[in-house]
């Protein structure tokens, strides 16, 4: 006999059984309700967007190696995305001149990339994006900084658990140029302070004499990243920290010099969030991209932002102890079926028990009542709603509490108000 194949997922994906998903929608929540709290509005941008969007961007790396490109029948590069800043630029420079600034959007979706899977990173992951548009102030960048620290807190993680790490690139760009570094080399200095934890110091330091620093400035640029009071040197941090601390949010914020962020298009404020023990990747990261509208025919308009994976923050959650136990099950009843003839009544009751807002789950072939008290209980479902010919007859129904295994006869008004009270 030929072994019967199952067929798998596509490598890097998940799926999302009902408990997953339950979650899922549940980060879902606490990303809405803190985006809600400060403002901001709830927007989507479509999944495929022309490959040319991301090319002159987010950086080569990102285009040639970590996005999913596929090509119409038009003969037109694709993408399925790989993040979402250079779709909120494209869609707010094609309606620029009507929107009312400052800009508060957030959103959270799919996204792909083509990347290794391992622990905490998938190739299709879910994202909080948080931007706030037409604010120069570095107030605008405390807002943002303070909106993760937020949502933090709104976890149940503490700042002795969780740090927002800080730093600027302008602030950065004045000091490398003390050094030495001109603009025409810039960028790849940010190249490498970027993957300095994610290297060796030997092949780290090999490197950056691979591309150009001398050894007095592999030395001064060593210095400068181990440097805890630089940022008293920007007015920009100086402004975000001191938001922070009026928002009582400033034990959670970190300054850290190594922290410029690998993408090309940020210009000012940047940060990235680390459990403190540095146990995982970021949890989310971010900073000021002031030319990025602009990069994409638009009017230039100043711009801060961030973004969170949701496989991070799981597994954050999990470590900590701090993942909600969540019912798979929505339903709040289920109301048992005693025989085929009682069907008619049987439905009218979870007919009733919805129309009152109550989700109610219909048994919908007799067997034994134990096995349908049993499923319930299996499915997480709380309460069991039974109408057999003796509650009919009396015109009541019997409202069983699994928790407890306490119920009781009472009408059906009664019962909804039950269910409605617990």
């Amino acid at each position: 006999m030929a072994t019967k194949t199952t067929i798998q997922a596509v490598k890097g994906t998940r799926d999302f059984y009902p408990e997953a998903m339950a979650f899922r929608n549940w980060l879902y929540g606490q990303v809405r309700a803190i985006s809600e709290q400060f403002g901001y509005q709830e927007w989507e941008a479509p999944l495929l967007e022309r490959l040319e969007l991301y090319a002159a961007k987010s950086g080569e790396e990102l285009v040639k190696e970590q996005s999913f490109v596929l090509m119409d029948r038009g003969g037109d590069e694709l993408a399925l995305r790989p993040e979402l800043t250079p779709s909120l630029a494209r869609m707010i420079a094609q309606r620029q001149a009507s929107l009312v600034l400052p800009v508060r959007w957030f959103s959270f979706g799919p996204f792909w990339r083509y990347e290794r899977p391992q622990r905490g990173r998938t190739r299709e992951f879910f994202q909080w994006n948080i931007d706030l548009l037409g604010a120069e102030t570095p107030a605008a960048d405390g807002e943002i900084v303070a909106i993760g620290a937020a949502f933090l807190r709104s976890l149940g993680l503490s700042a002795g658990e969780v740090a927002i790490h800080l730093n600027c690139r302008r602030l950065m760009e004045r000091k490398l140029a003390e050094i030495g570094v001109g603009d025409d080399r810039r960028l790849d200095i940010f190249h490498l302070i970027d993957r300095r934890d994610k290297l060796p110091p030997d092949k780290w330091e090999e490197w950056a004499l691979e591309i150009g620093l001398s050894a007095g400035q592999l030395a001064a640029l060593k210095s400068l990243l181990g440097s805890a009071d630089l940022w008293r040197e920007s007015d920009e941090l100086r402004q975000v920290f001191g938001m922070a601390e009026a928002l009582g949010l400033a034990d959670y914020l970190l300054f850290d010099a190594s922290i410029v962020r690998g993408l090309d298009y940020y210009t000012g404020p940047v940060f990235e969030a680390y459990d403190r023990a540095r146990q995982f990747r970021a949890i989310f990261g971010g900073g000021r991209y002031d030319n990025l509208v602009a990069a994409v025919g638009g009017d230039p308009i100043a711009a801060t932002g961030f973004a969170m994976g949701d496989p991070i923050i799981t597994l954050l959650l999990e470590r900590a102890g701090k993942r909600p136990a969540l019912p798979a099950s929505p339903s709040r009843v289920l109301v048992t079926l005693f025989s085929l003839d009682l069907m008619p009544q049987t439905l009218a009751l979870a007919a009733r028990l919805r129309q009152a807002g109550i989700n109610a789950e219909q048994v919908l072939e007799p067997d034994r009542l134990s096995k349908q008290i049993r499923y319930a209980d299996r499915k997480g479902i709380p309460w069991v709603a039974i109408l057999g010919p003796d509650e009919l007859a009396a015109g009541q129904v019997v409202l069983k509490r699994l928790a407890s295994g306490e119920q009781q006869a009472c009408s059906a008004e009664e019962a909804i108000e039950r269910l409605k009270a617990t």
